[in-house]
């Protein structure tokens, strides 16, 4: 059972910490809306994950190549609009007086869910890696899988958690200039997110 916690553990860190556009989302929320919208972002994948893995696991294996392709273009799209509409407000962004309302906060967990799930990644991440240890460990016992899902959404969720905090701690001291300097820059990384993210899927398609 130790093996599957081991396992659980460190694909969840790699996972949680790993360039891509909710880590992206989550410093965007983090320095418009504090760490509320931060942490908001970070729970995504406990809304879009059990659907992902549930099509990964059973019907990978019989989606034709080229609707991963087209799922992940979408995505790709949708991070560059979001990329789009971050730069825009930067340039007439204010200091925030104090964390954004909890409407605002909770508004960015629906953001970082559409993003999630029409992100590629966690599909084939559950089709190539974590699917199969999850069924292995299913195989052997109930208690093998949960031993595996447990730490690794605790890793995975949680250094999203850590990375919300420190951004929206850092945020709290920034000038208006360098306010909408770090806006500017969330927005641009999401543009570069999103264009790989397109980039990625057609290169293999």
């Amino acid at each position: 059972m130790w093996a599957f916690v081991g396992l659980g553990l460190s694909l969840g860190l790699s996972a949680g910490i790993s360039p891509g556009p909710l880590l992206a989302l989550v410093i965007a929320a983090s320095v418009r809306n504090g760490l509320s919208g931060g942490l908001w972002v970070a729970l995504a994948p406990f809304i879009t994950d059990l659907p992902i893995i549930a099509l990964a696991v059973l019907i990978s294996g019989s989606l034709p190549p080229e609707a991963l392709v087209w799922v992940g273009t979408v995505g790709g799209l949708v991070v560059i609009w979001m990329g789009i509409d971050a730069l825009r407000s930067a340039r007439r962004a204010v200091l925030p007086e104090g964390p954004g309302s909890s409407s605002d906060s909770r508004r960015e967990l629906w953001r970082g869910a559409v993003v999630n799930a029409l992100n590629p990644h966690p599909y084939l991440f559950w089709a190539t890696v974590g699917g199969p240890a999850l069924v292995s460990g299913w195989r052997s016992s109930p208690m093998h899988a949960v031993a595996f899902l447990v730490p690794f959404y605790l890793l995975l969720v949680g250094s999203k958690m850590v990375v919300a905090w420190v951004v929206s701690r850092q945020a709290g001291g920034l000038s208006l200039t360098w306010y909408r300097r770090v806006l500017a820059g969330c927005g641009a990384l999401m543009l570069l997110m999103g264009g790989l993210l397109i980039w990625q899927m057609w290169r293999g398609g």
